[in-house]
């Protein structure tokens, strides 16, 4: 992948994390999981290339779980 592909990546994961939790923010969970979809699927293809980055959305599902008693 070429430099400007991996810079187009990184900003549609950008955006789909923005996006993510204005929606969550909004209360449109449906919205927010598909934008959590879409950047792990953008950082998927960014890590293959080397480029992946943590998940921002960790703290959420672990404060998920705990709720739950996991």
């Amino acid at each position: 992948i070429g430099v400007f592909m991996l810079e187009t990546l990184k900003g549609h994961r950008a955006d789909a994390e923005r996006k993510a939790w204005d929606s969550l923010a909004r209360y449109k969970f449906l919205m927010a999981g598909y934008w959590m979809a879409k950047w792990v699927g953008f950082n998927q293809v960014l890590k293959s290339e080397g480029h992946g980055d943590p998940n921002p959305f960790a703290p959420l599902v672990r404060f998920s779980r705990e709720r739950l008693g996991r």
